[in-house]
Order: structure tokens, then C-alpha cells, then sequence
């Protein structure tokens, strides 16, 4: 679909103090429609097809290992096609992010497209903000699916109230990372909230230091799931912790250093780059 007959995406969606209040507390909320299905409808193609063109994974499923298995993943789509530029970018979406962040704009980290294919593996227990070089408290990321989903295809299941605490842990997403995370909430009995069926256009957002897996697919079809991360505009860049935060900072904030303002022109403030 030209960009020109797209969904605006500019609309406010209402977030109210109990909603606010539940995410602060509990580290996720999960939001009815913050897209309407028809909104997701139109830009799924234009998703599905940047996926395709870009993605590099071409091993089969058994030849992974279980982060390969987890998903395939393309990120910063919007770098390379102005329909998801327009998703991505949506003045919508960044208001529910600053809203429940408390804060008046938020700027983007990067988009990425997790497309879990039938009988893709589980996605390993993790906490986002172990890559990033950011006070993870200040970020977080929306997590859509496109089309209708039942837990079966790879649902998101949250530890509640896991992001009070900051990084639990510096390992990546792994077989090791869901082994430590396994032990550590049942250790603390931290309440797990499993996963939900969603429609296309729900969306759930989870702060950069809460604990989260998500289910293998034994459907019979792709889970198609686009995610947006955002952090509070003013952020300064943290020295990184680990490899893995180096690596972001060189990726997802070009050209910055530690003590530098977030802000590299990759990383826009959602309406205002759209004009």
C-alpha cells in the first residue's frame, strides 16, 4: 500500500492513571487495540515484505541454536522503507510510550520485527536492557502482533514486578539465561503472568528491566510480531557493561560516548520526524 493511503497512526490512544500505575508497578501492561486491526492490517504487507527482503537467516530451524530458533529478526526496518517508518514513527505509539514512562517525548532506539516461524523455539527468559546502554528503567518496548495470536504461537509471558531490581543478570538470550532466570524467580516466588491471545493490533509494553520469555510456536502458521523501543529524551549514553552494550552503542547510537546526550540521528523523535 503507498505510503500516502497508509493510517496516519496520529491519533492519541487514552492511557489512564490505573493503567499508568499498573506498568510502573508490575513492569508490563497489555493494551486492547492500540492499533485497530484494520491499522494492522494495512501495514502487515509492507512489514512481511521488508522482513523478506531483508533477513539473513536461511538455516533451517534444526540447525539453530536456541537463539536462532527463537525467531527471525530484522531490525531498524524503518531505516529501509518508508511504510514502516510511518508504523514506526507513529506520534500514537510514542504517546502511550511517554505516558507510561512519565515523561513529556520519547526518542527511538530501534525497531525490530520478531517473525516466529511454525515450530520456532521458545525465546529464553531475558531482560532487554542487559544490551543497552541506557538506564533500562527509562526505556521500554512495544511488542504487536500483526495477525491474531493464541499463546500457541509464541506468546509473551512476564515475571511481575522483576524490573524493580535493575539487571538481574549479564547473560544473554540463551539456554543459560533461562536456566538462571528459572532459578532466580522461583527462588524470590516471583508470580509469572503467562501468555494471552491477542488480535492483530493489541500490544503489550514491558520496561527494559522486566524478565519475559516467550513460548515456542506449535501452530501452523508465522507468528508475525513487530517491536518498537523507545527511551526518555534527555537520556545520557551509560559506559557500556558488557560486549553486548558496546556493541548497541555502536549500532543503535552511532557515533556517541559515554556522557553524551542520546540523540544521534538515528534516533528521532517520533512526529517530529515525520514532519
Amino acid at each position: 500500500m503507498p505510503t500516502d493511503t497508509l493510517p496516519e497512526l496520529t491519533t492519541a490512544y487514552p492511557i489512564g492513571e490505573e493503567q499508568v500505575q499498573s506498568y510502573r508497578r508490575d513492569g508490563f501492561i497489555r493494551l486492547p487495540q492500540v492499533a485497530t486491526a484494520q491499522e494492522a492490517a494495512a501495514y502487515r504487507p509492507s512489514i512481511a515484505a521488508a522482513v523478506e527482503r531483508l533477513g539473513t537467516e536461511t538455516r533451517p530451524l534444526a540447525e539453530r541454536d536456541s537463539y536462532g530458533m527463537a525467531f527471525l529478526q530484522v531490525m531498524n526496518l524503518w531505516r529501509h522503507d518508508p511504510d514502516v517508518a510511518r508504523f514506526v514513527l507513529g506520534p500514537r505509539f510514542a504517546g502511550v510510550a511517554a505516558r507510561l514512562l512519565g515523561v513529556p517525548r520519547v526518542r527511538l532506539y530501534h525497531d525490530q520485527a520478531l517473525f516466529k516461524e511454525p515450530g520456532g523455539g521458545y525465546t529464553p527468559w531475558h531482560q532487554d536492557a542487559m544490551y543497552w546502554p541506557l538506564d533500562g528503567s527509562r526505556c521500554l518496548t512495544m511488542w504487536m502482533p500483526l495477525v491474531d495470536i493464541t499463546p500457541a504461537h509464541g506468546g509473551l509471558a512476564f515475571a511481575v514486578g522483576s524490573h524493580v531490581d535493575g539487571p538481574l543478570s549479564d547473560i544473554g538470550i540463551s539456554d543459560a539465561s533461562e536456566e538462571h532466570f528459572d532459578r532466580l524467580l522461583a527462588e524470590r516466588a516471583v508470580v509469572v503472568d503467562q501468555p494471552l491471545a491477542m488480535r492483530a493490533g493489541d500490544a503489550s509494553f514491558h520496561s527494559g528491566w522486566t524478565v519475559h520469555k516467550a513460548l515456542g510456536n506449535t501452530a501452523d502458521r508465522m507468528r508475525e510480531v513487530m517491536t518498537v523501543i523507545w527511551f526518555a529524551d534527555g537520556l545520557p549514553v551509560l559506559e557500556p557493561a558488557n560486549p553486548a552494550q558496546a556493541n548497541d552503542l555502536a549500532t543503535w547510537l552511532p557515533g556517541l560516548a559515554a556522557g553524551q546526550l542520546a540523540a544521534s540521528p538515528t534516533n528521532p523523535v517520533p512526529g517530529e520526524a515525520l514532519g
